[in-house]
């Protein structure tokens, strides 16, 4: 796997840094020009993480040297430094970046999807959505892994005293994200899309989470309206474990299994979307 650096000129004019992962040689899609392009947003609760996360972590991985895509993750900037929307704004306008100078990347500009884990799978549904209001890129597919959805307690959300991410955790991430509007009727469904209404015209969806996971019921909730209106929805669910466990977890055997399931799903949208 060949790893490389871009950075491009943001909207606002600051610069932001692209990590590029692309097939090495001897991998499938070495050298070619066609590839599909996974523009995928690293995790961290909004508040931490770097763009060279899905070299070593995650699911973007084998879908570079498995099966010869290339990942464009973007250096978005974290609410510590700056709250929403910067982060959506940094995001949008790398995908845009991608979408307007595929051959810069080797990729087909009609197959371009967009994923993420947790704070990541927010923003990629906050892409599908604007990609959608905008009418400014057609997203393929979308690959939210366990996202971070709702600013609000769900039951699954509130209450819940896991190890590592759980309901203190989720709480000071989005007041740290939304800050003034954390709390009121305000916020930004491109912030929290579980605040969305319209569901319709959104690219097909593939997740996963587990049983212990506190964005357990928002998931759920993002699924049921995406079949609802129509859109292609699957979503698996494990028993136990906790937050991000197939990255914690690497060698479970339901780490293992929501492996397979990915890619399973990842080359059905190859090879349709």
């Amino acid at each position: 796997m060949i790893s490389s650096k871009k950075y491009i000129t943001c909207s606002d004019g600051h610069k932001e840094k692209l990590v590029v992962l692309e097939p090495g040689e001897g991998q499938p899609g070495y050298g070619r020009k066609d590839r599909t392009a996974l523009f995928w947003i690293h995790g961290g609760g909004y508040r931490e993480g770097m763009a060279s996360l899905p070299k070593y972590i995650g699911r973007p991985r084998a879908c570079v040297q498995k099966y010869g895509a290339v990942v464009i993750s973007p250096g978005y900037r974290l609410s510590i430094e700056a709250p929403f929307p910067a982060a959506v704004d940094d995001c949008y306008d790398a995908l845009l970046y991608v979408a307007q100078h595929p051959e810069e990347f080797g990729v087909r500009a009609d197959q371009i999807f967009v994923g993420g884990e947790s704070a990541g799978g927010g923003l990629c549904v906050a892409m599908c959505l604007l990609a959608r209001d905008r009418g400014t890129i057609k997203i393929g597919a979308q690959f939210p892994i366990y996202p971070m959805l709702d600013d609000r307690d769900t039951e699954t959300s509130a209450h819940n005293f896991s190890p590592g991410w759980n309901t203190v955790q989720n709480h000071i991430a989005w007041k740290l994200y939304l800050r003034d509007a954390y709390g009121t009727d305000s916020v930004s469904k491109y912030a929290a899309p579980a605040r969305e209404t319209d569901y319709s015209n959104l690219p097909p969806c593939y997740t996963f989470c587990c049983t212990a996971e506190p964005f357990l019921a928002e998931t759920k909730t993002y699924i049921e309206n995406l079949r609802k209106a129509g859109i292609p929805a699957d979503l698996d669910i494990f028993e136990g474990l906790v937050h991000g466990f197939d990255i914690l977890m690497p060698r479970r055997k339901a780490t293992r299994e929501a492996a397979r399931r990915f890619e399973e799903h990842f080359v059905y949208a190859q090879k349709n979307y």
